[in-house]
């Protein structure tokens, strides 16, 4: 869950206490930064205390979705999937980062169709065979914090064109995943490879939302972009915790955020939206997945 509309000002840099023996990250990072690239500040990097904090939240945030798998059903109403996610998370003896977070009024969003992220639970949407819904939800534990969303397909059974969005917006999240199967990439090689994926399929990638840092609060450094350059944006080194979430569109990849809740954002052209997130932290070795 972000909102984000453009990117941060700031530049962060990565700097050596004096009489610090140099290690191999050091000098990689050093390395990036003389050549003007994006690097992260000491403050991104997580210690292995904090990673297993996050990694506790995330397997309350996954046990929160699977949940959900066999209780979302037509002719319930969001408000019902808050109530559970809600429940989930207090019986877990978690918190919802969501509820109340700049003034939003729910423990997680439901964003049903042409909702591309941000839909507020409520009394009124009752969902129908056939809709696709991404129901998102950030995770508090001692004061620890995991990211995931994932997609139903109410009914079980939808249009063709909805269910290969609903795919490719899956293998878009796999396709980003897999270019962090080293350390040392950038945040503009993942976005340069999702966007390939989905505009090969005839679809779109939102462009004013991103994925973030996460861990010790709700967003952080990096925004993680779903589009770009290889190359550019933020050096992603072992240590950092981050969401990768990109928003898929049938159509333009253009949005409005509904004017009446000031949350809701909704596509341009108001044809679906698919999106899948996880929970990830960079290590020697690569990625590994905190809300499977």
């Amino acid at each position: 869950m972000y909102l984000c509309t453009m990117n941060k000002i700031k530049k962060l840099r990565w700097s050596i206490e004096k009489g610090c023996e140099l290690t191999e990250m050091d000098r990689i990072i050093l390395a990036a930064q003389e050549r003007g690239k994006e690097v992260p500040s000491r403050e991104l990097i997580k210690t292995a205390e904090q990673i297993e904090g996050i990694r506790r939240a995330g397997v309350i945030n996954t046990g929160i979705l699977d949940m959900l798998t066999d209780k979302i059903h037509a002719g319930m109403s969001t408000i019902e999937i808050d109530d559970m996610v809600a429940k989930y998370t207090s019986d877990h003896g978690a918190i919802s980062a969501c509820l109340g977070y700049e003034g939003f009024p729910k423990s997680c969003c439901t964003s049903v169709n042409e909702v591309v992220c941000h839909g507020i639970p409520n009394e009124y949407e009752v969902l129908r065979n056939g809709d696709i819904i991404n129901v998102d939800c950030t995770t508090i534990l001692d004061g620890y914090f995991a990211d995931a969303s994932r997609m139903y397909i109410v009914g079980g059974k939808t249009t063709a064109k909805k269910q290969k969005l609903v795919d490719v917006a899956w293998e878009c999240l796999k396709i980003g995943e897999e270019v962090c199967s080293k350390p040392y990439v950038y945040v503009g090689d993942i976005g340069n490879a999702i966007a390939k994926h989905a505009h090969k399929n005839g679809f779109s990638v939102v462009r004013d939302l991103a994925g973030h840092g996460v861990g010790l609060e709700f967003h952080e450094d990096p925004d993680v972009d779903h589009y770009g350059r290889k190359g550019t944006g933020m050096l992603l080194v072992p240590g950092m915790v981050f969401t990768i979430e990109p928003m898929i569109n049938m159509g333009t990849w253009e949005v409005f955020c509904d004017e009446d809740d000031g949350w809701t954002i909704v596509t341009e052209d108001e044809l679906p939206s698919a999106q899948w997130e996880h929970t990830f932290v960079m290590t020697e070795h690569g990625v590994e997945v905190l809300t499977h």
